[in-house]
């Protein structure tokens, strides 16, 4: 949710997009979320921002917190790209090292050391290097790098975090990062962050389409088995189009070597428009697994025409696996129930009853006639949408790449197909078959959205 000062930041002559209830910076650009992490009470988000300007460039970690991942408080930028060098600061990820393992406690430190992995990217060359702050966060320093460099021009987006083998082993870091380029998924593990070495490769396959970005490898628990986990590695793929740029999963299994997915591969985790590069926060309390994305897409966000800010998060959302008949598991997708109540966010429980019907429509008017976004679930074709632009009646598109129609297979449950929507100033998030599909979008219209049925 945005600060008083992010609110104030946002008033402006015409409509009102900045999100109520989604984090946006202040000013300037934003894109994906980095170094999710949280300690003693606080959720921390780093993300790629510009602090100069609206457009992509100078990239640098934004830094803000939260207590309740609804209101958050805004903070210097955490590292800012290199002037001298140009090295900017791509993205990666933060860990609480709670053992010192790269001995970077020094007596008398009140707290353990944050310690980013992150990207340094020039022209020509990406590798791995280690920032430390000793404040919680507060402020941090570089230290010496690279820490793992391949000689590459497109290695990148390291996430790291504490894993435990399960079967009496010793844990370790594990990173899972990529070769963009080439489509690899690279595995490595290290016992202090300094040394690394390689687990294994995962690459290239026929889905997500595109370059691959910002891999994330996580264990999930099944729903209603106890004790029961599962696999899951998330990753965000981008060729330049609307439907080719998002964030996809599979499930399968780690050994803590290699992941093998299952045979049905990488699905979209989110079958909207806009949710790309989503990442899991670590150490969040209570063994809870929180994915927050970058709710926009590579196709426009250029373009979108918001001011003095560019750039939202979703919803974070809680993960868990879900078995089907068959035995196959799924991921679940849910809002936190931190975000339930917040303020400036509307919630619709959508029922599209195609009992009687071939097809049904709700309309989400906001403002003028023309101003829509429409959910439609086809029976014939079990097919949910969500559209936006000429199809849905709004001419005012901002871009040629925004008018389009997201869909996604959904099964009727006695004819009716049950959806939870969340609304804020510049999104819709539609949650279907209890979280198993979810559609993100970021719509524009002239004022407060508001549902309509579409009679057939």
């Amino acid at each position: 949710m945005t600060t008083d000062a992010q609110g104030a930041a946002g008033s402006a002559a015409g409509p009102d997009w900045r999100p109520r209830a989604h984090f946006t910076p202040a000013r300037h650009w934003m894109n994906d979320p980095n170094g999710l992490v949280h300690h003693d009470g606080t959720w921390h988000l780093f993300f790629q921002h510009n602090p100069e300007g609206p457009d992509w460039g100078n990239m640098s970690w934004g830094h803000a917190t939260s207590t309740d991942l609804v209101h958050w408080t805004e903070h210097p930028v955490a590292l800012p790209h290199d002037v001298d060098t140009g090295d900017q600061v791509f993205s990666g990820s933060v860990v609480v090292d709670h053992g010192n393992t790269t001995g970077l406690r020094r007596e008398g430190d009140p707290f353990p050391p944050f310690v980013a992995v992150w990207t340094s990217a020039r022209e020509g060359h990406q590798a791995q290097w280690l920032a430390c702050s000793r404040d919680a966060g507060a402020t941090w320093e570089r230290c010496a790098g690279p820490v793992l460099d391949r000689g590459s021009a497109d290695f990148r987006d390291p996430k790291v975090s504490w894993w435990e083998p399960g079967d009496g082993a010793d844990g370790f870091w594990l990173m899972a990062a990529v070769e963009a380029v080439e489509r690899l998924v690279v595995l490595y593990r290290s016992a202090d962050l300094w040394r690394w070495e390689l687990l294994s490769e995962l690459g290239p396959l026929p889905q997500p389409p595109g370059i691959w970005e910002c891999p994330d490898l996580v264990r999930l628990p099944v729903e209603g088995e106890s004790g029961a986990e599962g696999h899951v590695l998330v990753l965000s793929g981008n060729d330049g189009t609307v439907r080719g740029c998002g964030t996809w999963y599979a499930v399968g299994s780690f050994d803590g070597v290699r992941f093998t997915p299952d045979a049905r591969g990488f699905r979209r985790l989110d079958h909207g428009p806009d949710d790309y590069a989503a990442v899991t926060w670590n150490d969040a309390p209570c063994g809870r697994r929180v994915l927050l994305g970058w709710m926009s897409s590579w196709a426009y966000a250029g373009d979108l025409p918001t001011t003095p800010w560019r750039g939202a998060m979703t919803l974070p959302r809680e993960l868990s696996l879900r078995r089907r008949e068959g035995g196959d598991l799924v991921l679940v997708q849910r809002p936190v129930e931190e975000v339930r109540p917040a303020p400036g966010l509307q919630w619709l429980e959508v029922d599209l009853d195609v009992r009687d019907q071939p097809s049904a429509t709700v309309e989400l008017a906001g403002g003028s006639d023309g101003d829509v976004a429409r959910l439609s679930y086809d029976r014939g074709t079990g097919l949910l949408s969500l559209a936006r632009g000429p199809s849905a009646g709004d001419a005012r598109p901002f871009h040629p790449a925004y008018p389009c129609v997201s869909s996604a297979p959904v099964e009727a449950r006695d004819g009716v197909v049950r959806l939870d929507v969340a609304l804020d100033a510049c999104s819709v998030e539609v949650f279907a078959a209890g979280g198993e599909v979810v559609l993100t979008a970021l719509v524009f219209p002239d004022g407060p959205m508001k549902p309509r049925a579409i009679p057939r």
